[in-house]
């Protein structure tokens, strides 16, 4: 008669998954946005964890999460653990003939900077499928199953990333309004357009600019740059242009400078990709095409 024993059984793959992100961010948030879970569902796991090992792995207090020596004794294995997982995952996935390409963007960039690039990009690839996701942080390329990402960001010399231009900033408005505006006297009588994302727009470009602005943080808020792009070629208000993201539109004269100076905010647009060992045999192609 055959013996089928009951055998040991180790904690849910989620649970330790949750607390690998949670681990290495110190942060039961930041693990959430990063495995597209709620903050409660990171907790729960982590209680689910704790229960199994019968050991605290994380210090609650007002302030966030701290890891007690035991949870910082598992990450550097947990860590090492996942890499590996997800090295696999990746192989496992290019082994797909034409498999999807995806692509995550800054929201701004993948509305106003990307789509003439992709238009071209498809035309050199048209049996693959590319797909862009937008999000406002960058995803991790290391665990995710995105080719490439397209965020601001400082530059850091790696060979994993590309740098498309330097973002700068100035002024911009319809140039109806251009007519109707004072620009010599401190911006006055003007409705100055917002984006949520980039709230100190005004008062970077003003400092390096020399320009005094009166009342530079009201006006109109926008959550999606390119809504307050819009609003400004209607002639609603002057925005503070990012001048690589609306160069169709000041080239097409639909939005035009109000002023001659523009300033950086030192970041750059960067197109990063995975490590080589993780990238598609296209990848390299395609931040080619998207630089020029």
């Amino acid at each position: 008669m055959s013996v089928a024993p009951k055998r040991p059984i180790g904690p849910p793959l989620n649970a330790m998954r949750a607390f690998e992100a949670a681990a290495r961010h110190v942060s039961f948030v930041g693990a959430a946005e990063e495995l597209n879970v709620t903050p409660g569902a990171i907790s729960q796991h982590i209680k689910t964890l704790e229960s199994w090992a019968d050991t605290l792995l994380f210090r609650r207090n007002a302030q966030g999460v701290e890891l007690t020596q035991g949870g910082q004794a598992l990450l550097a294995d947990f860590t090492a653990a996942f890499d590996a997982l997800s090295n696999a995952t990746h192989t496992l996935r290019n082994l797909k003939p034409n498999a999807d390409f995806h692509i995550a963007a800054l929201p701004s960039i993948a509305q106003l900077w990307l789509p003439k690039r992709l238009r071209n990009i498809r035309e050199h690839f048209p049996q693959i499928n590319f797909s862009v996701t937008a999000m406002e942080n960058p995803p991790n390329l290391s665990r995710e199953l995105f080719d490439l990402s397209i965020f601001f960001a400082i530059p850091d010399g790696s060979a994993n990333q590309i740098c498309i231009c330097r973002d700068e900033i100035a002024p911009v408005c319809a140039p109806s309004l251009l007519k109707r505006i004072q620009v010599d006297r401190d911006f006055e009588g003007i409705s100055f357009l917002h984006d949520q994302t980039w709230a100190h727009d005004w008062s970077m470009w003003s400092k390096n600019s020399g320009v005094q602005i009166r009342n530079s943080q009201s006006g109109p808020q926008f959550s999606l740059y390119s809504l307050a792009v819009e609003e400004a070629k209607a002639g609603a208000g002057v925005l503070m242009g990012h001048l690589c993201l609306i160069e169709d539109a000041l080239s097409s004269g639909s939005l035009t400078a109000m002023h001659s100076t523009s300033c950086s905010t030192d970041n750059s647009l960067i197109v990063q990709v995975p490590h080589a060992s993780r990238r598609r045999s296209e990848t390299d192609q395609v931040m080619l095409l998207l630089k020029n």
